[in-house]
């Protein structure tokens, strides 16, 4: 096996054989995600090397030699932070785990990262073609051969539960699979990983949803026990059913709204032809194509990007926006399936889910803001959209409801499945297109500028602080949208109308 000398920038090899000759006297070897890397010839930054030597005393000195920035991270790494230009480059040094390097390898998660190189060969490798010398106890360079990913040995989630998602992650980044036996141990150890931090869970489940495919890698992890270990919540939506218009339970729609999502986020990028051409395109009016350039639009304007569309953050909220449905499923006597409030119920289920992650403030807002109005634009559609209604819609939810009313598209999108879609599609696409529309080009009429700030209400009108300020506020503001108040004398004569009714 070789690797491709342009695999490693001429700066990077640079500093790999001042490292390689600074650690000559010690057993140096180049190993873990970095030898994987190279051997799938993916690219890499952060090169882990191994060495029999005193790690943290060479790390430091080796970091003033390369001009570089010194950390020590904990037992088993200390950091060396070279910049050039805009990219940084890492070099973590560790120490070798066992008398051998054999014996550190053992110690690896998977296979495909318990290989190592001698530091001094990978460099004659690639500057003079010397045969490479792999170290692979456990032949880990057949599984990348292979694209498998397949567990060292039998306790490996034992020792780590992370492993378990970390082995979807790379499943996820590089297009691998789960070899049968690593699979059954993952399903086998599931419940073990509630006892990794939840930072590190967090971090982990982000970058599994980052990728496209969402979907398939959350199916995944539901059918080898990790998802409702993740999300108890979800434990008695399997199965459940839902109104005749749905194609699948609660719990599968939550996963299918995933993909339904990035194939919506994915379409809207494509051509004004493919968009044209597309079985969403529904309705005279080219809603799609429309649609797409409000959102280009917005993008201009800063409150929306394509990029934010589909962010783990996004995936988040489109899996858990049906949450409310496991708390408020109930059958009538006729048996009709009703879901009465779910949204509602479902913002403090999926604050506690987002909680347990420890995510951050805004990715918790946002989640909810999902939750608790994806149902919103739907409803709209089923009668003449009112001014005010539009109005009302974005003084609840500002830019975010570009993006609620996208996420309210893919759950109609995931409602149906691999069904037809019918005029009720029509009518919500069309509802959505007005929404932004009014949003992106006409946001100062919906939402014009407050002509009466609470202070100089409560003094013209003598009135004390409280919910009754806000409310004429809105009044007025309504009023204003509408074309009826357009001047402050205006505002103060309809608030003091209020007051006297």
């Amino acid at each position: 096996m070789n690797i491709a000398p342009d695999t490693v920038d001429t700066r990077t090899l640079q500093l790999l054989q001042q490292a390689s000759e600074h650690l000559n006297d010690h057993h140096a070897y180049l190993v873990g995600g970095s030898v994987r890397n190279l051997l799938l010839n993916e690219p890499c930054t952060d090169w882990d090397i191994v060495t029999s030597g005193d790690a943290p005393r060479l790390a430091r000195q080796l970091a003033n030699k390369l001009g570089g920035h010194y950390a020590y991270l904990h037992d088993k790494a200390s950091r060396i932070t070279i910049k050039d230009g805009e990219q940084h480059i890492l070099l973590d040094i560790a120490p070798q785990h066992g008398k051998t390097i054999e014996a550190d390898l053992h110690e690896r998660d998977f296979t495909i990262n318990a290989i190592a190189i001698p530091l001094s060969n990978l460099i004659a490798h690639l500057t003079s073609n010397e045969t490479l010398q792999l170290i692979d106890p456990s032949h880990g360079a057949a599984d990348i051969a292979a694209c498998q990913i397949r567990a060292v040995n039998n306790y490996v989630f034992k020792h780590d539960p992370l492993r378990m998602l970390r082995a979807v992650r790379f499943m996820a980044c590089y297009d691998l699979t789960i070899e049968n036996r690593t699979a059954q141990m993952i399903m086998r150890d599931a419940p073990l990983l509630t006892c990794s931090a939840t930072e590190r869970i967090r971090e982990e489940l982000y970058t599994i949803l980052k990728p496209q495919g969402g979907t398939a890698r959350l199916r995944f992890l539901n059918q080898h026990g990790l998802f409702t270990t993740l999300i108890p919540e979800f434990i008695v939506a399997r199965d459940m059913p839902q109104p005749s218009l749905h194609y699948w339970d609660v719990l599968e729609h939550s996963l299918e709204s995933v993909g339904t999502l990035e194939y919506l986020a994915t379409l809207l990028q494509q051509s004004a032809e493919q968009l044209r051409a597309s079985h969403l395109n529904t309705g005279n009016e080219d809603n799609l194509v429309t649609l797409q350039a409000l959102l280009r639009e917005a993008e201009q304007q800063g409150i929306f990007s394509f990029a934010a569309l589909t962010t783990p953050t996004m995936k988040m909220a489109a899996l858990l926006h049906d949450i409310g449905k496991t708390t408020t499923y109930t059958v009538d006597e006729e048996g009709t399936i009703r879901f009465y409030h779910h949204p509602q119920a479902g913002v403090p289920l999926a604050q506690q889910i987002m909680r347990r992650l420890s995510t951050s403030t805004h990715d918790r807002r946002l989640v909810q803001q999902v939750v608790a109005h994806h149902m919103r634009p739907g409803q709209l559609s089923n009668d003449t959209v009112t001014q005010r209604a539009i109005r009302r819609y974005f003084v609840d939810l500002g830019p975010a409801g570009i993006y609620v009313a996208l996420v309210s598209l893919a759950d109609h999108l995931a409602m149906r499945g691999p069904q037809p879609l019918t005029d009720a599609w029509t009518k919500h696409l069309t509802t959505v297109r007005l929404l932004l529309a009014c949003y992106i080009r006409e946001r100062e009429k919906i939402l014009p500028p407050r002509l009466l700030q609470p202070e100089e209400l409560m003094r013209k009108l003598n009135l004390a602080p409280g919910p009754l300020i806000g409310e004429l506020l809105e009044s007025i503001a309504e009023a204003q949208a509408e074309g009826r108040v357009h001047s402050k004398d205006d505002a103060l004569w309809l608030a003091e109308e209020r007051l006297h009714k």
